[in-house]
């Protein structure tokens, strides 16, 4: 192998930042932290974090999650059911933007996080304060990154972007895939499973609409066993995930 200089090449450091989404109040939620330090300072943003040496990117995301939320991650082909603190966790997407950070060149890969309605969050790492912020206050009722007067200050670095790409990523995924359960609790009802998909998506549907197609496509649903009344009225029967990672037919998001 030839001889390698690794100073002939300029240093950059690498980021993790989480979109950790949730559903509190029938309302799609992000977590945002404060950030206590430079750069920024006193600006909300995504947690995440600086990857250590001797971790890879997945370890790292791992990490910030638990530090962040107390989550850990659930494993989509375990058989046993996912736990009460267990969440979804996927890679999002990179962000290289020679600016973003002004520090010094960063890139952060960022990952998307999902779970169910989680509590009021604690605020770890360099942040002062953590809070579950709508989504629709931070980027706007359409989900995009242009806002509104009125409407606060922007978040900091590039994260406002990192958020509405895994705002639309969690939206498009509930169309095609059964990744909507992975915000309900082991056992939920159809109708909690529909308050999912209508805060994901913004939207209003048709309970009886609802209830035929989530029932009626093979794997997406299974019978728990049991019943509920935690939603009030009569009870209501009881569902887990089933074992179907892809929906045939798809959930098709209404047009708006």
């Amino acid at each position: 192998m030839s001889p390698y200089d690794p100073s002939a090449f300029p240093p950059f450091a690498v980021t993790v930042d989480l979109v950790v989404l949730t559903v509190r109040r029938h309302a799609l939620c992000a977590l945002v932290v404060r950030r206590g330090e430079a750069p920024f300072q006193g600006r909300w943003a995504l947690p995440g974090g600086f990857v250590r040496a001797d971790e890879d990117l997945g370890a790292a995301a791992r990490r910030e999650l638990v530090e962040e939320t107390g989550l850990c991650v659930h494993d989509p082909g375990a058989p046993a059911p996912m736990p009460s603190n267990g969440a979804h966790l996927e890679q999002l997407a990179t962000y290289g933007d020679p600016q973003r950070d002004p520090r010094m060149r960063v890139v952060s890969v960022a990952h998307l996080a999902l779970a169910p309605d989680l509590p009021a969050p604690r605020a770890g790492g360099d942040a002062n304060s953590a809070r579950w912020a709508p989504v629709e206050e931070v980027l706007g009722k359409d989900g995009s990154v242009e806002r509104e007067e009125g409407q606060g200050e922007p978040l900091a670095f590039d994260h406002a972007q990192i958020l509405a790409d895994g705002v639309e990523r969690a939206r498009s995924k509930i169309e095609y895939s059964s990744l909507a359960t992975a915000f309900c609790p082991p056992e939920f009802t159809v109708g909690e499973l529909r308050r999912v998909y209508e805060a994901v998506w913004g939207v209003a549907l048709d309970p009886r609409n609802f209830h035929r197609k989530v029932t009626g496509t093979p794997g997406f649903l299974v019978p728990a066993g049991g019943t509920t009344t935690r939603q009030g009225g009569r009870p209501a029967q009881l569902f887990r995930a089933g074992g179907a990672t892809l929906l045939n037919p798809p959930m098709l998001r209404p047009e708006v």
